[in-house]
C-alpha cells in the first residue's frame, strides 16, 4: 500500500480567545459565518468574516451543534438537545434523549442527510464502562437510540456526498466504522470496521467528508488531521505544531477552506490553548445538511 503524503499546511489562527475544548465547527453557507463550541466554557460561538466573535454562554457542558432550516441552532448539552435563537440568545429544550444517565454526556453530533440530528454520548466513568450511545433526534423532539453500549466515546459523524454512507468512530475505542445509510429514512446497514488506530495516528475525534468521498478525521493528541479513502486507508496526513486538533469542517464560498478546532494540551510542560485555525483545502467539502425545522 502506498505511504500517505505528509503535508504541513500554512494556516491562519482565527481567534484570540483561548478555548478549553474547542469543538464542532459548522459553516453557515447562508451567512458566511462559522459556528463552534467550547465544551467546558461552556459556550457556543459565532465568527463572522470580519473576525467579530459572538458568544452564547450555555448552562451546561456543550458537545456539539447543527444549523436548522428556520435559522435556529440545535445544540447538544449535557442536559439534553436544545434550540438556540441567535437573535435573542433564548435557549429552549427540545428533548433529553440521554435522560440524565450518570457518567454520560452528549458529545459529537451532526445533521444527517435525513434532516435529523445525530448525536452520540461519551462514557465519563473512570475507568470507562462502555455505556456510550448514539441517538437520532427528529425536529419534533422524537428520538431513537441507534447504538447502545459496547462503545466508549461516540464521535466522528460524517456522511458521504451522496448521503448513502455514514462514518462514525469510537475515540476511546480507537476505531473507525462505516454504515450503509438510507437518506430518506435514516436506516443503517450493518457496521463495517474500516480502521483500527495505531499509536501515533491520534485518537479519532471529529470529522468531515469532502466532495470526492474522502473522510477527514482529527487525530487528537497526535497533532494531525488524517484523510482517509472510502476504504479506510490514510492517504494524507496534515500535521500541526499543536497536539490537540479536535474537528474539521469545510467552508468558505467554494467550500475549499478547511476550519479546524483544537483543545488545550500540555507540550513539554507548557500549556497550549485551544483555538480555531483555517487553511486552504485541496478539494471542496461535502455540504452538511440542516435540521428539518
Amino acid at each position: 500500500m502506498t505511504q500517505p503524503r505528509i503535508i504541513e499546511p500554512t494556516f491562519n489562527q482565527l481567534i484570540d480567545v483561548p478555548l478549553k475544548v474547542g469543538e464542532s465547527p459548522v459553516w453557515d453557507d447562508r451567512t458566511g459565518t462559522l459556528w463552534f463550541v467550547d465544551i467546558l466554557a461552556p459556550a457556543v460561538f459565532r465568527l463572522d468574516q470580519s473576525g467579530h466573535l459572538d458568544r452564547f454562554d450555555m448552562p451546561a457542558p456543550v458537545g456539539c451543534l447543527g444549523l436548522c432550516e428556520n435559522g435556529l441552532v440545535v445544540v447538544g448539552l449535557k442536559t439534553g438537545v436544545h434550540l438556540l435563537d441567535p437573535a435573542t440568545g433564548k435557549l429552549d429544550l427540545l428533548c433529553d434523549p440521554d435522560g440524565g444517565r450518570p457518567d454520560s454526556r452528549l458529545n459529537d453530533g451532526k445533521i444527517g442527510p435525513d434532516g435529523h440530528f445525530w448525536v452520540g454520548t461519551r462514557d465519563e466513568a473512570v475507568p470507562q464502562t462502555g455505556n456510550a450511545r448514539l441517538y437520532r433526534v427528529g425536529p419534533n423532539g422524537d428520538f431513537t437510540c441507534v447504538i447502545d453500549g459496547d462503545m466508549l466515546t461516540s464521535n466522528g459523524l460524517a456522511w458521504s456526498p451522496d448521503g448513502r454512507r455514514m462514518y462514525h468512530s469510537d475515540s476511546s475505542g480507537l476505531l473507525l466504522q462505516a454504515f450503509d445509510f438510507d437518506p430518506q429514512t435514516g436506516q443503517l446497514g450493518p457496521a463495517q470496521r474500516l480502521h483500527d488506530f495505531a499509536p501515533g495516528e491520534g485518537r479519532p475525534d471529529g470529522a468531515a467528508t469532502d466532495s470526492e468521498g474522502f473522510y477527514w478525521s482529527a487525530g487528537v493528541q497526535a497533532g494531525r488531521l488524517n484523510r482517509f479513502s472510502p476504504k479506510g486507508h490514510i492517504v494524507e496526513i496534515y500535521t500541526f505544531p499543536f497536539k490537540g486538533p479536535t474537528m474539521p469542517c469545510f467552508g468558505g464560498p467554494d467550500l475549499k477552506t478547511l476550519y479546524l478546532t483544537s483543545l488545550t494540551t500540555e507540550n513539554d510542560g507548557t500549556s497550549v490553548a485551544g483555538t480555531v485555525i483555517s487553511f486552504k483545502a485541496p478539494v471542496a467539502g461535502a455540504l452538511v445538511s440542516r435540521f428539518a425545522l
